[in-house]
């Protein structure tokens, strides 16, 4: 565990950014529209906040301005590669390089356990204008239907990691309105294969030793072992919603 110094952890990601744009899901229009829906006048200027490889910035791209945030220029450079039309920014959420009431909303999509929420709070209700929305955005596997995640919280390598539950803290300030929560259900088609790649995103995997990570990868294909060439991995995306006083 290794929370304490989430800078350094973060920015460990740059080196698999390929990696994380290519099995990192999105997310589905119908989440992004009611995160944006108290906004969504003309096109409002939008702040997607811990960008990575703009995964959100994407869904974002077709209704609204979008300036993306991210304190690894790697990132950025693979999100700039893909979406050339968003205003890329090298920054953290704590220190969010952006003047007073400058956006409409802030979006942080599967980011927010990076941050240290107290200051990036107050960052976010200071970028955000008032009636501005802030909204957490996060894919998890349905619990309903769980095809990897019993296993990844009993696995030794996984379980210290996947039971942290700080991403799922809602933001509290007293310029914030009450937190509503909606589910979104986000299938996605995948392999064993892709998923084993996906997994190799997750900063736990970035920090086992090669051979920590072919012993996890072996237990990953034996759990599940008899699944056909292609399934679906039954996401919901969560988004919780905040307007700004």
């Amino acid at each position: 565990m290794h929370h304490h110094e989430p800078g350094s952890r973060a920015r460990s990601f740059g080196a698999v950014a390929a990696a994380y744009a290519a099995h990192r899901p999105g997310y589905p229009d119908e989440a992004v529209a009611w995160a944006l829906a108290p906004v969504a006048v003309g096109s409002p200027h939008v702040l997607d906040l811990g960008a990575g490889t703009g995964k959100l910035s994407e869904a974002l791209a077709g209704r609204a301005e979008v300036t993306a945030v991210d304190p690894d220029p790697a990132m950025l450079d693979e999100l700039r590669a893909r979406l050339p039309g968003v205003r890329a920014l090298v920054g953290g959420a704590e220190d969010v390089p952006l003047p007073a009431a400058a956006v409409d909303a802030v979006l942080v999509g599967q980011a927010w356990h990076w941050f240290d929420r107290d200051r990036a709070t107050a960052e976010i209700v200071r970028v955000l204008r008032p009636g501005g929305v802030l909204a957490l955005v996060r894919n998890d596997e349905d619990p309903d239907a769980p095809l990897l995640g019993p296993f990844l919280r009993a696995d030794p390598l996984s379980a210290p990691e996947v039971g942290h539950d700080h991403g799922r803290v809602p933001p509290v300030h007293d310029l914030l309105g009450e937190v509503t929560q909606r589910r979104f259900p986000n299938p996605r088609p995948t392999d064993v294969d892709a998923e084993i790649a996906r997994l190799g995103t997750y900063s736990w995997m970035l920090a086992a030793d090669p051979a920590e990570r072919a012993a996890f990868e072996r237990r990953v294909r034996d759990h599940l072992g008899d699944r056909p060439g292609r399934f679906t991995l039954p996401l919901v995306t969560t988004v919780q919603r905040a307007q700004r006083r």
